[in-house]
C-alpha cells in the first residue's frame, strides 16, 4: 500500500480530523487514535482502519507519554486551536526538537494565527468566512451550506491529508519534517479557485446564474414519482439531445442563452419531468450525451449499474454500505479495514509496548491513571 510504514498519531477529534487519519489508513499508514480518558464511544465514526491508545494530555506524564510516542512517529495530527498544545508543552518546537522527522499537522477552523484563532467555530462558519457560502443558495433565498462537506471534509480533512502527503514526499528530499497549517476557511477558499477565477460566470444575483441553479439546463427536477433528474447540459450539443429527449421542439423554445427566459423555461421543463417516473427518464436518457442523471438516494446508488460495474460502493460489516476509497491506484490501491472500529483504548498497552514502553512502565501509567485500557470483552 502507498503509505505502508507510515506511523500517524491523530489526537481524537471530531470530523475533518478523524477523516483525514482514515484517508491515511486506507491508503496504508499505521494510525493510532489519542483518545481522551473517560470516553467510551469515539464520536467521529471515522475510525476505519486505525488503533486507540487512550492517555490524559492534561496531566504532565500524559504529557510526556506522547512526547515519546511522537519521538519515533512519522506525523502527528492535531484538531485543536491555537495555543492548546503549547500549552500542554505539546507544540511542534518541542515535538520537532526531539524529532526532526516529525511532520506536525494542525488543523483547524481559523488557522494558526490571526484574529480568529482562538475562537470556536463550525463548518458553516467557515465556509462562511471563506467566501464560498455567499454563493451557494436559490434565488432571493438565504445562502445555506451543502451539508458540512464543504470545509470540515474538503477544505479540511482532505487538503490537510494532501498536506501530510506533500511533506511526505519532500522529507524524502530533505530528511525534515514541518509544520503544516490547515485552515478550513484557507482550504476551502482555495477549492472555490474557480470561483475567483471566474468571476463573470457569478455577476448576477446568487441562483441566478449558469452553474448555480439559475440556468434550466443545470437544475434538479422532480419526477412523477416524487424522486429527481440532475441536469447538466451546457454545452449546444448536449443542449439539443436534452430538448430531444424532453419531447421539445427547439423552434419553439428561446436561445438557450437567453437568460430573461431562463425563469420560464424552467417550469416548462419541471412540467415536462413531472410526466414521467425517475425510472422512465432514466429509459430516454440513459446513454446518451444530454447529461441527465437520476438523483440517487444512499438507499438507490449501490445498485446503479454504473456503479456495480466499477465496484464504487462497499459493505462494512457495522456501517452497510459506504464508498470505496478513492482515487483508485493502479499498484498501490487503498485496502480498507475491514475489521469493527476500535474501541476507546483498546489499543493502549500494545502501542505502548511498539513503542518501547517496559510493561512495568505501562502497568504504572494505568495505576496512576495516566492511562486507560478497555479491552473487549471475549464474545466481541
Amino acid at each position: 500500500m502507498a503509505l505502508r510504514g507510515v506511523s500517524v498519531l491523530e489526537l481524537a477529534g471530531l470530523a475533518p480530523a478523524p477523516f483525514c487519519g482514515m484517508v491515511l489508513a486506507d491508503f496504508g499508514a499505521q494510525v493510532v487514535r489519542v483518545d481522551r480518558p473517560r470516553v467510551r464511544v469515539d464520536p467521529s465514526t471515522l475510525a476505519r482502519g486505525k488503533r486507540s491508545l487512550v492517555v490524559d494530555l492534561k496531566q504532565p506524564r500524559g504529557a510526556a507519554v506522547l512526547r515519546r510516542l511522537c519521538a519515533r512517529a512519522d506525523v502527528v495530527l492535531e484538531p485543536f486551536r491555537h495555543g492548546v498544545m503549547e500549552k500542554l508543552q505539546l507544540g511542534p518546537e518541542i515535538l520537532q526538537r526531539e524529532n526532526p522527522k516529525l511532520i506536525y499537522a494542525r488543523l483547524s477552523g481559523f488557522g494558526q494565527s490571526g484574529r480568529f484563532s482562538r475562537v470556536a467555530g463550525h463548518d458553516i462558519n467557515y465556509l462562511a468566512l471563506s467566501g464560498v457560502l455567499s454563493k451557494i443558495g436559490r434565488s432571493g433565498e438565504n445562502p445555506y451550506p451543502p451539508l458540512n462537506l464543504l470545509a470540515d471534509f474538503a477544505g479540511g480533512g482532505l487538503i490537510c491529508a494532501l498536506g501530510i502527503m506533500l511533506a511526505l514526499f519532500e522529507r524524502t528530499h530533505s530528511g525534515r519534517g514541518q509544520v503544516i497549517d490547515a485552515s478550513m476557511v484557507e482550504g476551502t477558499a482555495y477549492l472555490g479557485s474557480f470561483l475567483w477565477k471566474s468571476l463573470g460566470l457569478w455577476s448576477q444575483p446568487r441562483g441566478q446564474n449558469l452553474l448555480d441553479g439559475g440556468a434550466p439546463f443545470y437544475a434538479t427536477y422532480r419526477t412523477a414519482d416524487g424522486g429527481f433528474m440532475a441536469v447538466g447540459a451546457i454545452e449546444p450539443q448536449f443542449y439539443e439531445l436534452l430538448i430531444k429527449g424532453l419531447g421539445l421542439k427547439p423552434d419553439e423554445l428561446p436561445h438557450q442563452m437567453s437568460t430573461t427566459d431562463w425563469p420560464e423555461m424552467k417550469k416548462k421543463f419541471a412540467d415536462v419531468f413531472a410526466k414521467k417516473t425517475k425510472a422512465e427518464w432514466c429509459q430516454i436518457f440513459d446513454g446518451t450525451d444530454a447529461c441527465v442523471t437520476p438523483v440517487l438516494t444512499f438507499e438507490e446508488v449501490t445498485h446503479h449499474g454504473h456503479n456495480q460495474d466499477r465496484g464504487s460502493f462497499i459493505t462494512d460489516r457495522e456501517q452497510g454500505v459506504i464508498p470505496r476509497p478513492a482515487p483508485l491506484l493502479s499498484n498501490t490501491p487503498a485496502i480498507p479495514s475491514s475489521k469493527r472500529d476500535p474501541f476507546v483504548g483498546e489499543h493502549t498497552e500494545e502501542v505502548l509496548q511498539e513503542f518501547g514502553f517496559s510493561e512495568e512502565e505501562i502497568n504504572q501509567l494505568k495505576s496512576d491513571k495516566i492511562i486507560e485500557s478497555n479491552k473487549p470483552r471475549a464474545n466481541l
